[in-house]
């Protein structure tokens, strides 16, 4: 038996739409991190405390069919940079087509940062304490 199409009115936020934007994004190797510099810093408290906020470091704008979305990131260095962008756009619009159910317009991107991982740090050397003989 067929389920009934009720009438009302969907409302899909702003906050919805960036989370799901911003989850896609994180999914694509080779991205370090999403946001500017202020926002990775507050992302990185955050972190430090189990929060966390999928949509740092993304901006929807909602019209009644349609979605443009802008991210700005951080690369790992590394990473073809436009090959990054290209798959970037398509996991978006793939996530946000299919989970929200809005036409994307446009994946705009700014990759304003490269992280570069820094050499493995050594382990640091032991305390070394003098040995004590058991008194018998």
């Amino acid at each position: 038996m067929p389920v009934p199409v009720g009438t009302g009115r969907t409302v899909i936020s702003e906050a919805a739409v960036a989370k799901v934007a911003g989850i896609a994004a994180r999914s694509v190797p080779g991205v370090y991190s999403l946001g500017s510099g202020p926002s990775r810093a507050l992302g990185a408290i955050r972190d430090a405390v189990g929060s966390a906020d999928h949509a740092a470091g993304v901006r929807v704008e909602i019209g009644e069919t349609q979605v443009a979305v802008d991210i700005d990131l951080v690369a790992v260095y590394g990473t073809p940079l436009h090959s990054l962008a290209n798959q970037i756009r398509a996991a978006v619009y793939s996530a946000v087509e299919e989970l929200v159910g809005l036409e994307v317009i446009e994946v705009n991107i700014e990759i304003n940062d490269v992280y570069v991982p820094g050499p493995a740090k050594p382990a640091a050397p032991a305390e070394v304490r003098p040995v004590r003989e058991a008194i018998q």
